[in-house]
C-alpha cells in the first residue's frame, strides 16, 4: 500500500497529520478503526493525515481522548488550523502581546486591532465563499481578532500608532450597518490616551513610503521588530539594524498623513455620507 510520506518540519498541519498517523500504527489500527473510536470515518482520518485537511477543535479533543495524550493534540491542533494565516503571522502575534508600542500601516482593510466583531466575520465569511479557508478556519480567524484585542487590555497597555491608507475606510465591507459601526470604532479608538489614529490620504501619491501593509514593534527591551505582508505571505524580521530604515519610513509617513483631528473628521464625514 503506498502511503504519502509528510515532513513534520514542513507545517503545524503535516505535524499533527504524522503524529496522528504514528500513534495509529503503534496501536495496531487502521482509519476506519481510529475513525470508529473517535467518532470520525476513516476517509476523515486519512485526510487530517495526509495533510489534506486541518484539524478542528473537535478532532483534536476526540484523538487526546483516544491516545490519551493530555492536550497535547489541541495544542498541535490549534497550530495546524493558524494556517489560514500567512506565514509568520502566528509568531508575530505572540510578540504583539508583549510589545510596548505597535506602530502599524494598512492598506485596503481595517487591521485586526480595529475591527468590530462583525466587520472581522464579514471579511472570514467572504473568504470561505472564495474557497480561500474553509468554515473552521474562519471561525479561528474571527476568534483570533477577539484574543488580539484583549491582549492590548493590560494595566499598561502598550502605545498603538495607526495610519490607515484612505482605501480602509471607503472600501465598503458588509453592509451599511456594518460600515457604520466599524467606522464609530475607529473614532472611538482615536479617543484612547494611548493611541494615534491618521488617514494617509489618496492625494499623498508619491510621497507615500509604503504600497503594502507593515507594522512596526517595540519590545519592552526596546529592541524592534517588524512585520510585512504580501499577498501571498508574510515576513517577520527581528534584526534591529533591518528594521530601522523601516521605522524611519514610518515616522515620514505619519508626517505627511492627516492629523489626527483632521482623520477624524474624515471618517465622520463618511459616516453622514458627505464627501
Amino acid at each position: 500500500m503506498n502511503r504519502k510520506e509528510l515532513n513534520p518540519e514542513s507545517s503545524p498541519v503535516a505535524a499533527f497529520g504524522e503524529r496522528l498517523r504514528s500513534l495509529r500504527d503503534e496501536h495496531g489500527w487502521t482509519q476506519d478503526e481510529l475513525g470508529e473510536r473517535m467518532g470520525f470515518s476513516g476517509t476523515h482520518i486519512s485526510a487530517v493525515e495526509t495533510g489534506r485537511r486541518p484539524p478542528t477543535p473537535r478532532f483534536a479533543a476526540s484523538a487526546d481522548k483516544v491516545f490519551r495524550t493530555g492536550d497535547r493534540f489541541e495544542r498541535q491542533g490549534r497550530a495546524a488550523r493558524h494556517t489560514a494565516l500567512l506565514e509568520g503571522f502566528p509568531e508575530y502575534i505572540g510578540h504583539e502581546r508583549q510589545a510596548a508600542e505597535i506602530r502599524l500601516y494598512e492598506v485596503g482593510v481595517v487591521p485586526g486591532l480595529l475591527q468590530t466583531p462583525n466587520y472581522a466575520r464579514v471579511l472570514a465569511e467572504s473568504a470561505v465563499k472564495r474557497g480561500a479557508i474553509t468554515p473552521d478556519q474562519a471561525e479561528e480567524r474571527v476568534t483570533l481578532v477577539a484574543e488580539r484585542q484583549a491582549s492590548l487590555i493590560r494595566e499598561s497597555p502598550p502605545l498603538v500608532l495607526v495610519v490607515l491608507d484612505e482605501s480602509c475606510i471607503r472600501r465598503p465591507i458588509g453592509n451599511a450597518d456594518t460600515m457604520d459601526t466599524q467606522l464609530a470604532r475607529l473614532v472611538e479608538f482615536a479617543e484612547l490616551p494611548n493611541t494615534v489614529l491618521q488617514v494617509a490620504p489618496f492625494d499623498m501619491g508619491d510621497r507615500r513610503p509604503f504600497d503594502l501593509p507593515i507594522t512596526v514593534l517595540t519590545l519592552p527591551d526596546r529592541s524592534l521588530m517588524s512585520y510585512a505582508e504580501s499577498a501571498q505571505r508574510g515576513h517577520l524580521e527581528r534584526e534591529s539594524t533591518f528594521v530601522l530604515p523601516t521605522l524611519t519610513a514610518y515616522h515620514q509617513l505619519q508626517a505627511e498623513a492627516l492629523p489626527q483631528a483632521a482623520s477624524v473628521v474624515m471618517i465622520e464625514q463618511l459616516r453622514k455620507g458627505t464627501p
